[in-house]
């Protein structure tokens, strides 16, 4: 009974987003005092155990790091291996994934001429790994779900590098890109976490076993909260947001699964693999953009990537709901 809750819970994590977002709007005040609890709790609970290089900033960080605990938890060692067994489906899509998305995000800024500090928290939405959602959408889908976890994997991996160098290349004559700084928040937040965790269900299978499903609802909160908090420290400049912003963000989403879509016809792939690239090109995993824009360039830009969030869930659930009902046929 618990664990069909759990998944239900999963299941529905676009309306979950979005009821806690109006929340978050409405109740901001609620929502910022539980952020400054959370990051005291961090701070007198956890932080004071641990030594200075594992220390994050902020309770946000904080939970993106739980979060890719709870994903480094679910993954087994079979996951990595299929990564060697078609390393040039997995090449192919990864390329795609660190072109298609920064690159549109850029030329996107310019053609809209968005504000500076808003182009960067587009262009580091764009360079983002895929999001670890993209794999529950794959399954819904009747998508490739094993290529799916073989793609974010590698784009996770990769992503200490290529995020902030690729936010650093397309952004710089915009404003100042701390590189060093992005690359080892990234690795604190993203790789020693995902690492962690599976260490963890390595060498503690069985107790991990036992509470295995909990996981992904974890992080599934945690992102909730993240997207959430970003709404309420930016209530007010929802109401300054030009529709232009909100275009883009959009735009960026559909280039972004319509292009990985045409990936995978330009190298014949099965259509399985066609719908995973799509999904996974189209969904960023801007929980980590708006974690790191906050970090290191304020508030305001992180709206594109808390926009991009909510809006690349809603259109890969319709998608992942449509290509559910059909055949495993060219479309």
């Amino acid at each position: 009974m618990f664990e069909k809750i759990l998944r239900f819970y999963t299941k529905f994590f676009a309306l979950w987003v979005v009821i806690f977002g109006i929340a978050a709007f409405v109740w901001s005040d609620i929502f910022i005092r539980a952020e400054k609890t959370a990051t005291w709790f961090f701070a007198v609970s956890i932080e004071r155990f641990l030594p200075e290089i594992f220390r994050l900033e902020k309770a946000m960080n904080w939970f993106f790091a739980l979060t890719m605990f709870g994903i480094g938890a679910v993954l087994e060692s079979r996951d990595f291996k299929r990564i060697v067994h078609r390393p040039a489906m997995v090449l192919i899509g990864s390329t795609a994934q660190f072109i298609i998305m920064p690159f549109g995000a850029f030329l996107l800024a310019k053609a809209f001429n968005l504000s500076p500090v808003i182009t960067v928290g587009l262009i580091l939405t764009g360079s983002a790994p895929g999001a670890m959602a993209s794999n529950v959408m794959c399954y819904i889908a009747k998508a490739d779900t094993a290529y799916s976890v073989s793609l974010t994997t590698v784009s996770t991996l990769l992503c200490p590098i290529l995020t902030p160098t690729l936010t650093w290349l397309l952004a710089r004559s915009k404003i100042d890109v701390p590189f060093v700084n992005m690359m080892t928040d990234i690795i604190m937040m993203v790789i020693v976490p995902l690492f962690a965790g599976f260490a963890f269900r390595h060498y503690f299978r069985k107790q991990a076993e036992k509470i295995l499903p909990i996981f992904p609802a974890i992080s599934v909160t945690f992102i909730i909260f993240i997207c959430s908090m970003v709404i309420a420290f930016n209530r007010g400049r929802f109401f300054e947001l030009s529709g232009l912003v909100l275009i883009a963000v959009v735009i960026l989403n559909l280039y972004g699964m319509i292009s990985g879509y045409s990936v995978g016809r330009l190298f014949k792939m099965p259509v399985s693999a066609k719908r995973t690239l799509a999904i996974e090109i189209g969904m960023q995993n801007a929980g980590l953009g708006t974690t790191l824009a906050l970090s290191h360039f304020g508030e305001q830009a992180a709206l594109p990537a808390a926009a991009f969030v909510f809006i690349c869930i809603i259109t890969a659930s319709i998608l992942a709901e449509i290509w559910q009902k059909t055949a495993q046929q060219e479309i």
